[in-house]
C-alpha cells in the first residue's frame, strides 16, 4: 500500500509538470506496466482529479481543470516563489486580494517543509513592500481586462483621465501590463482609431463585453508601447534626449522607474530617454538632478530652459 501511495503521488507529480504524456512515457518513468499506469489514473480519478485519455498513436493522458482545485505538488524552489508572490500579493498594487493572499500563504506556510520554512522566513522578514501610497487596481476589473484581452471581446468602459474628467472608451484590447507599480492596458481605441494606453485603476468597466474581434498587432512591442505612453506621450510636454552613459546604468538609477522613462540603448555607451512632464522647468530641474550627462534632442524649449536654470545656479554660486 505505501509503495502504492508513494508512486500515485509520483505520477501526480509527473501530469502536473508536463501537459500530455504517454502511458509508455509513464511507465517508463515510473518503473512499472502500462497496465499498472492504466489503475493507477483510475485511483487517481477516485480521488477527484480530473484526468482525460486519448487512444491511438497520438493517445496519453492529460490532467484537466475540475470543478475544484486540486492538491498541487511543488518541488523546494516552486514552494518557495508562490509564497514569496503571495506574500508580495498581500501587499501590492492589487485592491481586495490583500486578505485571500494571506489566508492562501498561511495554508502554504503550514504544509511546507521544516527545511523551506527558514528560507522564506529569512527573506520574508529581511524585506519590506513599498507601495507608495498611490491608487491600486481593483481585482474584478483586472480579471474583466485580462478576460476581454484573452477572449478578444470588445470592451467599453468610463475612463478617467488625469485631469478629473471622465470619457467613454470604446476599444479592443489588447494586452495587460505591470510596470512594476501599476497595471496598464493597452487597447486599440475604435472611436480614435489608434493605439491608446490606459491606467487599470482609472477604468469603470461596463458588463457584459461586446463581440469578438481580429486582433491587431501593435507596431512595436507592447511592453515598450505601455511605457511609451506612461512616460512620454501622456504628458503635455515630452522629451527625446541622448545619455552619454549606458542604458544599464540608467535603467539602474534609483530614480528611474519603469513607467518614467523608455530606454533605448544606441550603442555600448550611450542610449535614447524618452520622458515626459506636465512642466517643462519641472523636467529641467528632474534631468539635472540624475547627475549624468546628457544632450537635448527635442524640444528646443528644453534646452532654453536649462540654460535659465544653469543662469540661476551661476548667480547663486557667484554670490
Amino acid at each position: 500500500m505505501r509503495e502504492t501511495s508513494v508512486r500515485l503521488l509520483r505520477l501526480l507529480g509527473l501530469l502536473q509538470a508536463r501537459r500530455d504524456w504517454s502511458g509508455a512515457a509513464l511507465a517508463e518513468r515510473l518503473g512499472v506496466s502500462t497496465r499498472t499506469v492504466r489503475n493507477d489514473m483510475e485511483r487517481l480519478r477516485e480521488l477527484g482529479y480530473e484526468i482525460t485519455s486519448r487512444t491511438g498513436t497520438a493517445g496519453g493522458y492529460r490532467l484537466a481543470a475540475g470543478s475544484a482545485v486540486p492538491p498541487l505538488l511543488l518541488d523546494d524552489e516552486e514552494a518557495v516563489a508562490v509564497g514569496l508572490s503571495l506574500r508580495a500579493a498581500a501587499s501590492g498594487s492589487i485592491t481586495g486580494i490583500e486578505e485571500t493572499a494571506l489566508q492562501a500563504l498561511a495554508k502554504l506556510e503550514r504544509t511546507l517543509p521544516k527545511r523551506l520554512r527558514p528560507r522564506l522566513d529569512a527573506l520574508r522578514t529581511a524585506t519590506v513592500a513599498y507601495t507608495g501610497g498611490g491608487p491600486t487596481a481593483d481585482a474584478q476589473t483586472l480579471t474583466v481586462l485580462a478576460s476581454a484581452c484573452r477572449d478578444h471581446e470588445r470592451l467599453r468602459f468610463t475612463y478617467a483621465g488625469r485631469d478629473g474628467t471622465t470619457s467613454a472608451r470604446s476599444v479592443e484590447p489588447h494586452t495587460l501590463v505591470y510596470t512594476g507599480r501599476r497595471w496598464y492596458l493597452l487597447a486599440w481605441d475604435r472611436d480614435r482609431e489608434d493605439w491608446r494606453t490606459f491606467r487599470a485603476d482609472r477604468i469603470t468597466p461596463q458588463l457584459p463585453t461586446g463581440p469578438r474581434f481580429t486582433p491587431r498587432e501593435p507596431p512595436e512591442d507592447a511592453a515598450r508601447r505601455v511605457v511609451r505612453g506612461a512616460a512620454s506621450d501622456a504628458y503635455p510636454h515630452r522629451a527625446r534626449l541622448r545619455f552619454a552613459v549606458p542604458a544599464e546604468v540608467v535603467a539602474a538609477h534609483d530614480r528611474i522607474t519603469p513607467s518614467a522613462a523608455l530606454l533605448t540603448p544606441l550603442d555600448d555607451r550611450s542610449c535614447l530617454v524618452e520622458t515626459g512632464s506636465a512642466s517643462l522647468p519641472d523636467l529641467a530641474r528632474y534631468l539635472v538632478g540624475l547627475d549624468m550627462p546628457f544632450e537635448v534632442l527635442d524640444p528646443p524649449e528644453l534646452r532654453t530652459e536649462l540654460r535659465a536654470l544653469a543662469e540661476r545656479c551661476l548667480a547663486a554660486a557667484r554670490s
